[in-house]
């Protein structure tokens, strides 16, 4: 199998990754089940190999999957331009593996595995 359903149609999945992806980009570090991060590992490594590319093109390709959300409200910079200007250019030199994942322990409500997910 090639990829993890994580018990939602494509969509559904779709959303939930690009929702999580936009929040791993603005706040550098969140808090999912294991299957979840998993699965956003390779989206996010993939948006970061976009920034790093740097061209109108690969800046259209993430635009087209990162959502339009404030990343810093003094500046007014978006998911995009953090992606672009903050996060790219601190992994120039690195040839990907760009997000650690932590485990934190069970979820308290259903015994989920919860991780930390971060960029390095």
């Amino acid at each position: 199998m090639g990829y993890r359903k994580l018990g939602r149609t494509s969509s559904q999945r779709k959303a939930l990754l690009r929702d999580l992806a936009t929040d791993l980009i603005v706040s550098e570090r969140i808090e999912t089940t294991e299957a979840k991060a998993k699965e956003l590992r390779s989206v996010v490594e993939k948006m970061i190999t976009l920034g790093k590319r740097g061209d109108l093109h690969a800046r259209r390709q993430a635009a087209a999957f990162i959502r339009n959300e404030v990343a810093n409200a003094e500046t007014g910079q978006d998911a995009l331009q953090k992606l672009f200007s903050d996060i790219a250019p601190r992994y120039e030199e690195r040839q990907g593996g760009y997000t650690r994942i932590m485990k934190v322990g069970p979820r308290r409500g259903d015994g989920a595995p919860m991780v930390i997910i971060e960029l390095v």
